[in-house]
């Protein structure tokens, strides 16, 4: 178990490396996640309608379980019709969890949210849910939901 935590802690933080390397000209974004699970956010812009997001959080099922996901997102600002900087995104990634008792278990996410990105801070908010299809040890059906806010640096 210890080595199945071990390999979750590195490939998301190479996931983390990559995504600010990638987003270097739009800047990073890092904040906080609360709901199911409850954690740590990232974003990283790659061109105006994609980035890539991601969350290290402890989730509150199954006895609790660390919990990593990384994903893709396709942005569209033109759903609201308003001045304001509202995106309705969807996208898709990849999830593992692990926890005290129970193996570690991988899966796909198809995450669907709204953020709201202030004009005049570095900050956004979003709403999110994410359907889970989790495919090892056994195929189950699981879903994610949160709200959560981001400081962006450049």
């Amino acid at each position: 178990m210890n080595r199945n935590r071990r390999l979750s802690c590195l490939a998301v933080l190479l996931l983390i490396g990559g995504a600010r390397l990638l987003s270097q000209d739009r800047g990073f974004g890092l904040g906080i996640i609360i709901g199911e699970p409850t954690g740590i956010s990232f974003k990283g812009w790659l061109n105006e309608r994609n980035a890539i997001d991601g969350g290290l959080a402890w989730s509150f099922t199954r006895n609790g379980s660390f919990h990593a996901h990384a994903d893709y997102l396709w942005h569209s600002f033109h759903v609201f019709q308003t001045q304001e900087r509202i995106p309705l995104y969807f996208g898709i990634g990849a999830r593992i969890k692990t926890g005290r008792y129970d193996d570690a278990q991988f899966g796909v996410r198809v995450p669907v949210g709204v953020g709201y990105l202030f004009k005049d801070a570095p900050v956004d908010l979003f709403f999110e849910i994410a359907p889970i299809v989790d495919l090892a040890p056994k195929t189950e059906l699981e879903a994610n939901a949160g709200l959560g806010v981001r400081i962006w640096f450049r």
